[in-house]
């Protein structure tokens, strides 16, 4: 009976240390300082307002900086990216002083926030972002000024990330002559 005890308390030991070495891969964020350079745009990350993002692989030391949360998203979308990711972290607007300051350490795992996606906000590059919050609530709010929907990081529509999102074009032909209908009627 004391082997049994003995045994099931080494498992349970093993068991728990391996919970903690699974938790200790996942890298800590970076501060984003201004050596930090945009994966596709190629140019300096502060110089564009907006939330961040940040990838970082499991074998690569060093974060891949992205000019937007939005483009953070695509890396994990685009297949010719490497898929070895260890962590992917964003901005949490909620924290961040100000749209042009999104902040240097307020960095909240991307795959558990909230995003605001097609708002009236545009990113730092003019393109739709996809605005990331810690708290569902502070998503609700932002939405509820600027326009756009919350949704969790899966659902994020693929179209909508990878920048193929448009309106569809004999609605928008329709709309353009109905208005055009109006105003010359």
């Amino acid at each position: 009976m004391r082997q049994a005890l003995t045994a099931a308390m080494l498992t349970a030991v093993f068991l728990l240390g391996g919970c903690e070495k699974e938790e200790a891969k996942t890298p800590a964020p970076y501060a984003l300082t201004a050596d930090a350079m945009g994966r596709y745009c190629g140019m300096n990350v502060l110089e564009h307002s907006g939330p961040k993002g940040q990838v970082i692989l499991r074998d690569i030391p060093e974060p891949i900086w992205f000019s937007s949360a939005r483009d953070a998203v695509a890396f994990t979308m685009l297949p010719e990216e490497p898929k070895d990711i260890a962590a992917i972290y964003v901005s949490d607007m909620g924290a961040a002083q100000s749209w042009e300051d999104p902040g240097a350490e307020n960095w909240i795992d991307a795959k558990k926030a909230f995003y605001v996606i097609r708002s009236g906000v545009k990113s730092g590059m003019g393109a739709e972002e996809a605005v990331p919050f810690l708290e569902e609530s502070a998503a609700r709010d932002f939405a509820a000024k600027n326009g756009g929907q919350v949704t969790g990081f899966t659902e994020i529509p693929r179209d909508y990330v990878l920048g193929t999102d448009a309106p569809d074009q004999d609605a928008a032909s329709e709309s353009d002559s109905q208005s055009r209908a109006q105003t010359h009627g």
